[in-house]
């Protein structure tokens, strides 16, 4: 342990990004006005890139990207909808144990609104993309369901790096980000293009929705700097690896019996519990 003197704070910026309810005030930092500065960057970033855009309309993957999506329609200038309808009784996919398991998952979680995407250019807002298997089978169901284009882009930066503060974020060859740029990741994904948030803009979109200008943040999924001083080489990764990769997680699923109920290995309703202990 830091000495006091040395320690500081440094809350995990994952929290603010998909998390945390919108209505959380936390370190007296609101939330929803974050999510919201998140869409508005993520706004002026498109209009940047591609100031000759042809978005037709803005869809959120709920749930969580709701607000920062309605945001950035409205910086836009572009209709706000609700093109998936979502079924609140299937578990989180990006931790569910095996790709064809969270390829399923995600059919059955959404469903589209097809009026909403035939014959239009669709920018779908998702809060975070980890990897990429949800993000695939959306962008697939929007084309399905009629959409002319779809763009996709994402209130959180890429994700190339584990977490190692009790988020089951994967191994790093599990994430679509992992030696990607984002062309490359577009077109693994099947969609037009792709924008993710800038880190930059992502800890302003926070610090600006409180009082704290200077605060550091927790955001080594996106950077790889972690707070803690570990680098990726050192060998705690490789055993994170060994536990978290997806062979392993089946190979508990099968010897705790959660196979035949579906669900993932500790889980509560699909929801696992994690542990980092390093022994």
């Amino acid at each position: 342990c830091l000495p006091t003197e040395q320690s500081r704070l440094a809350p995990c910026i994952f929290e603010y990004v998909y998390f945390a309810r919108p209505d959380s005030i936390m370190d007296g930092i609101s939330v929803y006005e974050s999510r919201l500065k998140m869409g508005e960057k993520l706004a002026y970033q498109i209009m940047e890139r591609y100031p000759e855009h042809d978005i037709d309309v803005v869809i959120p993957i709920p749930d969580t990207s709701r607000t920062s999506a309605v945001q950035a329609a409205y910086v836009l200038g572009r209709p706000y909808r609700e093109g998936f309808i979502k079924n609140r009784y299937i578990a989180r996919t990006f931790i569910m144990p095996g790709q064809e398991t969270r390829k399923k998952s995600v059919r059955l979680k959404l469903n589209t609104i097809k009026s909403e995407f035939a014959g239009r250019n669709v920018l779908l807002v998702d809060d975070s993309v980890v990897r990429g298997t949800t993000a695939t089978e959306i962008i697939q169901m929007a084309r399905d369901a009629g959409a002319n284009k779809v763009y996709l882009t994402s209130a959180a930066p890429p994700i190339r790096y584990p977490n190692i503060y009790g988020i089951d974020i994967p191994t790093r060859h599990e994430l679509v980000a992992y030696k990607r740029n984002e062309e490359e990741i577009a077109a693994k994904l099947g969609c037009d293009w792709v924008v993710y948030q800038r880190l930059d803009d992502l800890e302003d979109s926070v610090r600006e929705s409180g009082e704290c200008l200077d605060q550091a943040y927790e955001s080594s999924c996106f950077s790889g700097t972690y707070v803690t001083g570990e680098t990726i080489n050192d060998p705690y990764f490789k055993k994170l690896h060994a536990l978290r990769n997806d062979d392993a997680k089946l190979k508990k699923l099968e010897s705790t019996g959660a196979a035949q109920a579906g669900l993932p290995p500790g889980s509560h309703e699909g929801c696992e519990n994690l542990t980092n202990k390093r022994n």
